[in-house]
């Protein structure tokens, strides 16, 4: 199992990721992308999933064209899921391609 983060450690993980937004009902974060057309967006897509493979932590997404939504949480974080560390180094990884 993985611990959630705690209230302090999620507001100063977030204050990092300012395109990124928090969902309380969740504990999740998301954030929405637009590329050029449908293959800058499946090629994003096809890069996040490789770095999340290698990771085994994979993220919930939609791509609608040119639109990719992402959400973070992990689903096995402390005993409802919740948002955690693998959550946010997935996150930075998906800056990092951008």
């Amino acid at each position: 199992m993985v611990a959630a983060l705690n209230e302090a450690d999620r507001k100063a993980a977030l204050a990092q990721l300012s395109d990124w937004t928090y969902d309380s009902e969740r504990d999740a974060i998301g954030r929405k992308f637009k590329f050029g057309d449908f293959t800058e967006a499946f090629a994003f897509m096809t890069r996040v999933a490789l770095h999340a493979e290698k990771a085994d932590h994979h993220p919930e997404w939609s791509n609608v064209y040119n639109n990719v939504e992402i959400t973070l949480t992990t689903h096995d974080a402390g005993e409802n899921g919740g948002l955690s560390q693998r959550d946010i180094d997935l996150a930075q990884v998906i800056e990092d391609i951008l």
